[in-house]
């Protein structure tokens, strides 16, 4: 088994312009309930966790197409989930997401009863706007 790298500063930064991450940041939280509606249902789980030396095209393929792609990456993310295909990105695509993520995401506002920062705001600290 190879030891995952840590991403790099240029890594980062791809990743917080990367669409994908900031679907995930406007979907976060938005619909409890998308993992019953993930085009993953209908296939084998094994798609999703391809063996180190397989290509995992098809897999990313299928989150294209799916509606909860910025739900489930969001998930991945909160979590820390490192293995197989989440919101249509690979583990090596999400190493640095989540540095950019940690980042960016500030602990649950709603936890302390309080609304958070509205989700543009954010975008805009991960968006340079020069």
């Amino acid at each position: 088994m190879t030891r995952a790298r840590m991403p790099r500063p240029h890594e980062v930064a791809a990743a917080r312009r990367d669409p994908r991450l900031l679907r995930a940041l406007r979907e976060r939280r938005q619909d409890e309930a998308w993992r019953t509606r993930g085009t993953c249902q209908s296939v084998d789980p094994e798609t999703f966790f391809p063996a180190p030396n397989e290509p995992a095209d098809v897999a990313v393929a299928l989150c294209r197409s799916c509606d909860v792609q910025g739900s489930c990456l969001a998930w991945a993310l909160e979590v820390g989930d490192c293995h197989g295909v989440w919101g249509g990105t690979t583990p090596r695509e999400r190493r640095a997401m989540l540095v950019a993520w940690r980042s960016e995401v500030q602990p649950d506002p709603d936890a302390a009863g309080e609304p958070g920062p509205p989700v543009r705001d954010r975008l805009l600290t991960l968006v340079p706007l020069s």
